[in-house]
């Protein structure tokens, strides 16, 4: 079915006008002064040719003519200043007012639930905060005003050709009334295209990027031909509507070339008319024929910011869309979290990713402050889940969960994200500095605090190793960093915001022996004076757990005291430590 891109109203443009270029006032005021002062030298100029002209013919004395020639090129160099000075007025201003469109898109993306950012690609997200937004640069610099401009300069060029007589005033009025015509008429056939393009635009660095970050995975598992496969056959549906696209913006350039032919045409057969007629000198001939020249530029810089509309039209829907995007996960009114650690209480907890499955179904428990958990069952189980409902990365579809006897909904999201930390098995390692990576550039971690981290994680000698210290440049994805440095740096990202919960998930499954004891003498730091829950993949790390809770499908399949069940024949957990939790979760 086709797509039809909505009409924008143009409350909708002014809106975005005034956020964004409100606070440029200062600039606006200069960029419009400078673009009326244009408009002004543009107007004079053939003014001053017509008088050397006419003067040249009955004239002797050449001073006359000197003066006209000094006075045009003196013009003509303030006209070409002013225009350099207005373009870069207006591409500062652009800059300025996209990047402010940028910031307040991306903040808005973040904002928004997981299950918004799995439905989306990186890509398709990066097109629409950048690309989009790119596409209005234009439209926030010289749209209205250059619009504005080009229409006075126009009607300034026609009172002055109504001046000269009637006959070539309405004819030069009728054929800018036709040209501006047959520029929207065209221009209503490109605008759906150029949203189409927007859109497969997005879909295809989406897919690039997707893959492009599982270059690994890909290789291993032979998959390089379908995704090649793949690629192509985006590219092949992309060609067709890039082209229609193009052909709407040829069709465009077109229009106004045929336009301006006819317009000169009209404009030599009328001064032609009138020349012969004697109503008019050679030099106001050349003069009117100069005018239909120069209208060209503002009708053409009128088609050009049509064209740019049809891209913005496109974009704003875009953009709009996204703006509009609400996540599921509301802030909460502010109760505040106690200090120290925190209790954790499942109340017939239920949840599904879609409303098809169920992932957990009517989990109940309760962890005391202070206490660690040791949570297990088979992949599927909803382990993984019930990390992310306690971080509110989703909201349960059934019952309550309470974090230091506080509703989690009622919290604000940044108290209870800096409260609770989670350290998983996959550490994002980003490019930038070990302190840029510890703190994400909170500047109010002082670098005592870090060393002090540090040292207690017994990275004191890595450290020391580093060629800058605190200075040094890391790769993203962690390149320079075995895993047990990079599964460590992630515990002193914990550490440093003394959270009152800390989550475990299977932090210490992908490591070796010797790096994993490393890692549980950085563990027992870290657990010391903290509630924990501990996702586990290897029984030993559930041996310091106060509690056990096991899920099956979903749901609580056994839960308490770890020595209590431990010592219980019949228990699942003890049959764990009999046969191995690998073959019981097999």
């Amino acid at each position: 079915m086709k797509k039809v891109i909505p009409k924008i109203p143009a409350r909708e443009y002014a809106g975005l006008l005034r956020q964004y270029l409100k606070p440029q006032m200062k600039s606006m005021a200069v960029l419009a002064v400078l673009l009326l002062s244009g408009i002004v030298m543009q107007l004079v100029n053939p003014q001053i040719i017509r008088y050397f002209i006419d003067t040249a013919q009955w004239q002797e004395s050449s001073r006359p003519l000197v003066f006209a020639a000094v006075l045009f090129i003196g013009v003509t160099l303030v006209q070409q200043a002013v225009a350099v000075g207005a373009s870069y007025v207006g591409a500062n201003v652009g800059w300025i007012a996209t990047n402010q469109l940028r910031e307040a898109v991306a903040a808005h993306c973040l904002k928004l639930d997981m299950s918004f950012h799995k439905s989306q690609t990186s890509g398709a997200i990066i097109e629409r905060v950048d690309g989009d937004i790119n596409n209005l640069s234009n439209f926030f610099s010289n749209f209205v005003i250059m619009l504005v401009s080009n229409v006075v300069l126009v009607a300034g060029m026609l009172v002055l050709l109504f001046r000269e007589g009637w006959l070539i005033g309405t004819g030069m009025l009728f054929f800018v009334v036709f040209a501006i015509a047959a520029i929207q008429y065209i221009r209503k056939f490109a605008v759906p295209h150029w949203g189409k393009l927007r859109q497969m635009s997005a879909s295809f660095y989406g897919f690039l990027s997707e893959h492009l970050e599982g270059t690994e995975d890909t290789r291993a598992s032979g998959a390089t031909g379908y995704v090649m496969h793949r690629f192509h056959l985006l590219l092949r549906e992309w060609l067709p509507i890039r082209i229609r696209a193009y052909l709407g913006w040829a069709s465009m350039w077109i229009t106004t070339l045929l336009v301006f032919t006819i317009g000169n045409a009209v404009a030599l057969g009328i001064s032609y008319y009138l020349w012969r007629q004697g109503s008019i000198t050679i030099g106001t001939v050349y003069m009117i024929f100069y005018y239909t020249e120069l209208m060209a530029k503002p009708i053409e810089q009128i088609r050009t910011q049509m064209e740019d509309l049809q891209k913005a039209d496109a974009s704003i829907v875009r953009i709009r869309e996204l703006l509009q995007t609400q996540s599921l996960i509301q802030d909460g009114r502010g109760a505040a979290l106690p200090e120290g650690p925190l209790s954790v209480e499942f109340d017939r907890v239920g949840f599904g990713y879609d409303a098809e499955t169920a992932t957990l179904e009517d989990v109940s428990f309760r962890l005391e402050q202070g206490q660690v958990l040791g949570l297990l069952g088979r992949t599927g189980s909803g382990k993984t889940t019930l990390a992310r409902l306690l971080l509110r990365f989703y909201d349960p579809g059934q019952g309550r969960i309470a974090i230091g006897g506080i509703d989690i909904r009622e919290t604000k999201l940044h108290e209870l994200r800096d409260r609770v930390g989670m350290v998983t098995q996959n550490i994002e390692i980003f490019q930038g500095t070990v302190r840029d990576n510890l703190t994400f550039y909170d500047e109010s971690v002082n670098d005592g605090r870090i060393e002090q981290v540090l040292r207690e994680l017994g990275l004191a000698s890595w450290l020391r190793s580093l060629p800058h210290g605190l200075d040094t440049m890391l790769e993203s994805g962690g390149g320079g960093l075995s895993a047990g440095e990079a599964q460590l740096l992630s515990f002193a990202r914990v550490f440093l915001r003394d959270p009152g919960l800390v989550i475990l998930d299977e932090a210490s499954s992908r490591l070796d022996p010797a790096t994993e004891q490393r890692i549980e003498q950085a563990m027992n730091r870290l657990l010391l004076g903290r509630t924990c829950i501990i996702i586990a993949h290897r029984l030993t790390t559930v041996q310091r757990a106060d509690r056990i809770l096991i899920l099956d499908n979903g749901r609580v399949a056994e839960q308490g005291e770890r020595v209590r069940l431990a010592a219980d024949p019949h228990s699942r957990y003890s049959r764990m430590l009999q046969l191995g939790m690998e073959e019981m979760l097999a």
